[in-house]
């Protein structure tokens, strides 16, 4: 019997990475589930489940990782923070825990993985970012930047990751609030920002809270990352939630 197809996802403790990890196992793929503190709890017990540890900012969790793995036929750049602040009280020690994370984590992972995918030719990576790329919100700036990095990161990669038959690809997911992204970005709020701006704070949560639009499930996103990864026609960017698909949509029909 030929070996299953093996996908290794990071940031697989909750949200967007654990439902992934969930369809690609029900998929019958192997699945490398990665996270900075393993556990299984929230997984099924499964032969095809490999839980190991990562921690993205650090390359000797980086190397281990990888060297534990073995051969990968996708890697999903997932892991991420978060962060709502205005710039001008932030603490530049959590801009820089943002880009470490969110942006320089995802060219270490697929750093990793390269020299193994294009000596075999083969190999797809898929970077999630997020939709506030496309649409500016308040207090998401440093957020923002990050994954606009990420954006320009991934769609130059593939150009010179094409002669050797690697894939790169982008999943865009919407708001997400069921996710751990808001006790992330709460975390890195800790500290009192400027007395000028807590009005306005004030106001932009309670909009986000009101709201009765369309959003974004993890379920969303875990289908979009299988599109990415298992159809060689899926395109270079993929919305993941009604209200990114919406936004997406508006933005290519103005």
């Amino acid at each position: 019997m030929a070996d299953l197809p093996t996908v290794l996802i990071t940031g697989c403790s909750s949200g967007f990475g654990l439902d992934t990890a969930h369809f690609f196992l029900e998929k019958g793929w192997k699945v490398i589930a990665t996270m900075r503190t393993p556990r299984t709890d929230q997984l099924p017990t499964s032969d095809n489940l490999h839980v190991l540890a990562l921690d993205v900012t650090d390359a000797d969790s980086i190397a281990r990782c990888i060297e534990a793995a073995g051969p990968i036929d996708a890697l999903v750049n997932n892991a991420g923070i978060g962060l709502l602040a205005p710039v001008e009280g932030l603490d530049l020690a959590s801009a820089r825990e943002i880009f470490e994370t969110n942006t320089l984590g995802t060219i270490a992972m697929t750093q990793a993985v390269l020299p193994q995918f294009r000596e075999r030719r083969g190999g797809v990576v898929v970077n999630v970012t997020s939709t506030v790329t496309l649409k500016s919100l308040p207090l998401l700036s440093v957020y923002t930047a990050s994954k606009a990095a990420v954006n320009a990161f991934t769609e130059s990669l593939a150009l010179e990751l094409e002669p050797f038959d690697v894939r790169v690809r982008l999943v865009l997911p919407g708001r997400a609030p069921d996710t751990a992204f808001g006790d992330n970005a709460r975390r890195l709020m800790a500290a009192p920002i400027p007395q000028a701006y807590v009005d306005f704070r004030d106001q932009v949560f309670a909009s986000v809270g009101a709201t009765d639009s369309p959003l974004t499930h993890a379920r969303d996103v875990a289908e979009a990352v299988w599109q990415a990864v298992t159809d060689p026609a899926a395109p270079m960017r993929l919305a993941a939630g009604a209200d990114a698909v919406a936004l997406s949509e508006s933005l290519s029909h103005p």
